[in-house]
């Protein structure tokens, strides 16, 4: 809104020149970050204070942790989140930018599944009875088809032979081509991982927002990078034009994520629930396949991957192939915790392995 007045009066009156502060991008993305930021604050308190009266709680799940029970937290935090990151970008985003339009759709997308998810576990008084697992997936799928067959199309904003070609950290050039139907299988699959491991290791007091908002940052760099000419080709990128704007939408993201660890921190006031990790999961995922850096993301979001592998592993190959266990606990935190390691100390650890993974990230911008 902001963001389209300030260029109409512009057009109309070119004595405005002051307004003309708002194409530049790194201006919009503090703006954003501030305003999604202040949202939080204004609004946190009410809506705690609202889901305790409405009985809007998170329920108990069975983890083997006699530590673990957090029944009687408010939870569907999310909402929070992504009403936040709504409200900054109408104030400050280009909305006719497509690069802007499709983390918006995951975002939303992924943020009323998890609503949902949460919902029916409030209603059903049990954190095992949300959306089955199969619903969740079909529901994803449904996202990830119709994205991947943009991606790979003549809509596609990164153009037809851009939208193919597969990048890798530390090299300059696209490792090769892909055969359009590879590749959307490829983004297809890619996103319902990322979704679902943002939700896996949201499992303790601050876990999983904190590596969000390092994951957001970093993309955010990338973004800027790719989106202009000088620096991309300076780095050898490649340019996406327009991509710049995802700056902006990531730094709502960070501004309303900070905002939220202020009462999501230990001992947590409120949680996001699977609102808020679905749709922050969704959302990554989305960002690293319109940057093509999806191969970056295990490096990126490495606490991610291994949360979500260590459950998988658990769960699929251990107990129901092998009928045994093959770590104490499984996701990664809650084994952790099993050996002992108070629940502070592992949330500080991880966020410690997440900020440095970031860093190595952010170093491929230059070693290539």
């Amino acid at each position: 809104m902001i963001y389209e007045l300030a260029n109409l009066i512009l057009d109309a009156w070119p004595a405005f020149s002051f307004l003309r502060l708002i194409n530049y991008l790194t201006f919009r993305a503090i703006m954003a970050a501030l305003s999604a930021a202040a949202f939080v604050f204004i609004f946190s308190r009410p809506f705690i204070l609202y889901m305790h009266r409405r009985g809007f709680q998170d329920q108990s799940r069975e983890t083997g942790l006699s530590t673990h029970d957090k029944s009687g937290t408010p939870t569907m935090g999310g909402v929070l989140i992504v009403s936040a990151v709504m409200f900054s970008m109408g104030l400050w985003g280009n909305w006719h930018n497509p690069f802007l339009q499709w983390p918006v759709l995951a975002m939303l997308w992924h943020a009323l599944m998890g609503f949902a998810d949460d919902y029916r576990k409030v209603a059903r008084k049990s954190g095992n009875k949300g959306l089955s697992e199969r619903t969740k997936l079909a529901l994803q799928s449904l996202f990830s088809a119709g994205f991947a067959w943009v991606m790979v199309g003549p809509l596609s904003p990164l153009g037809p032979d851009m939208a193919v070609r597969l990048y890798v950290p530390f090299v300059k050039v696209p490792l090769f081509t892909l055969h359009p139907f590879l590749y959307a299988l490829f983004i297809f699959l890619f996103v319902i991982f990322v979704s679902n491991a943002v939700n896996i290791t949201d499992g303790l007091d601050g876990l999983a927002i904190t590596p969000s908002l390092f994951v957001m940052s970093v993309l955010g760099v990338f973004a800027y990078v790719q989106g202009n000419t000088i620096y991309s080709a300076y780095l050898f990128y490649p340019y996406l034009k327009g991509a710049g704007e995802l700056t902006v939408f990531g730094a709502a993201v960070v501004g309303a994520g900070l905002g939220f660890l202020w009462y999501n921190a230990y001992p947590a006031q409120i949680f996001m629930g699977d609102t808020g990790s679905l749709a922050i999961g969704g959302t990554v995922a989305v960002i690293s396949v319109l940057l093509k850096q999806e191969f970056l993301f295990p490096i990126l979001g490495g606490l991610f991957v291994a949360e979500a592998l260590s459950s998988q592993i658990q769960d699929k190959i251990g107990v129901r192939w092998l009928g045994r266990r093959l770590f104490y606990r499984a996701p990664l935190h809650h084994d952790l915790q099993h050996r002992g390691i108070a629940e502070t100390k592992v949330v500080i650890r991880l966020w410690i392995i997440s900020g440095l993974l970031a860093l190595v990230a952010l170093a491929t911008l230059k070693i290539r």
